[in-house]
C-alpha cells in the first residue's frame, strides 16, 4: 500500500479539534471560531468617545414576543463610574459581566479605590487569553466594550475580544455589520463634541449601516459623562434624540 501525501485540507482537517494545538498554517481554529460566534448573533454595536463623554449604543431585540422586553439587555453598569456594552452569545455575556463585577469589587476592596477602566481592561483581557491555553476551558463567545471617564485621563473606551485582544478606541464598534461601522467612523471628527453630538453620533452611524429609522425601543443607549454616573437612557429620551437627528437630517 502507498500511502498518500496529505493535502492541506486532510492536514488541517483535525486541528479544530483543539483549542490548544496549532495548524500547519499558524492558526488556532477554535480561536476563530470563538471570534466568528461572538459576530454572528446579527446585532451590532457602537461606541464613541466626546470630548467629556462616552456613549454606547446598541440594537435591542426581543427573541421572542412573549419575552417580557425590560429583561432584555446588552449596556451593563460595572461601577458607578464605568459602563458594558456586550454583543455574543447572551449566556457568555452574563458570565463576562459577572466577572468584571467580581473583579471590579475586589479591587476596591483591596485598594480602597475605584478600580480604573484601563485596568479593569487589563485584567479581563488576561483571563480570556488564559481561556486560549488550557484545553479544559471553552473561550467565552462574546466581545466586551467598556467605558468610563477617568479622572486623570478623561473619557476612556476599551474593547476586550474573545482571544484576549485589547485596545484602547476614540470610537469602536462591534457585532455582525461592526466594519461598516468602523469605516463610517473613520470618516467622522471623534472625541470633540458634547454628550448630545456623541450620543447622535452613535445613533446616525447605527442607522447609516442598517439603513433603517429607529424607535426608542430599537436602542439601548448608555452614557456617562464628567463626574457622573453611568446611566442608560429611557425610551423617551432615546426618541428626543432620534426626533433631534430626524430634524438635522431635514
Amino acid at each position: 500500500f502507498f500511502l498518500k501525501r496529505p493535502t492541506n485540507m486532510s492536514r488541517d482537517a483535525n486541528y479544530d479539534r483543539h483549542i490548544t494545538i496549532f495548524s500547519p498554517q499558524g492558526r488556532l481554529y477554535q480561536v476563530e471560531y470563538a471570534l466568528k460566534a461572538a459576530d454572528s448573533t446579527g446585532l451590532t454595536a457602537v461606541a464613541v468617545r466626546g470630548a467629556d463623554s462616552c456613549a454606547l449604543v446598541i440594537q435591542k431585540k426581543v427573541p421572542d414576543r412573549l419575552i417580557d422586553p425590560t429583561s432584555v439587555t446588552y449596556v451593563y453598569e460595572i461601577t458607578p463610574k464605568i459602563g458594558c456594552l456586550m454583543t455574543g452569545l447572551t449566556a457568555d455575556c452574563r458570565v463576562q459581566v459577572t466577572r468584571m463585577r467580581q473583579e471590579a469589587h475586589q479591587y476596591k476592596f483591596d485598594y480602597g479605590y475605584d478600580m480604573p477602566v484601563h485596568v479593569l481592561a487589563k485584567r479581563i483581557a488576561d483571563i480570556c487569553q488564559v481561556y486560549t491555553q488550557e484545553a479544559s476551558l471553552r473561550m467565552l463567545a462574546c466581545n466586551v466594550i467598556i467605558a468610563s471617564v477617568d479622572d486623570e485621563l478623561g473619557p476612556q473606551i476599551f474593547k476586550i475580544d474573545a482571544a484576549g485582544s485589547y485596545f484602547p478606541f476614540k470610537a469602536t464598534a462591534s457585532g455582525s455589520k461592526h466594519m461598516e461601522a468602523t469605516n463610517w467612523l473613520e470618516k467622522k471628527e471623534i472625541g470633540t463634541g458634547d454628550t448630545t453630538k456623541t450620543v447622535q453620533m452613535a445613533i446616525m452611524c447605527l442607522q447609516h449601516i442598517l439603513s433603517s429609522d429607529f424607535k426608542g425601543s430599537d436602542l439601548e443607549v448608555g452614557v456617562i459623562e464628567g463626574t457622573g454616573r453611568f446611566k442608560t437612557l429611557g425610551e423617551d429620551e432615546i426618541e428626543a434624540h432620534l426626533t433631534a437627528i430626524s430634524d438635522q437630517d431635514i
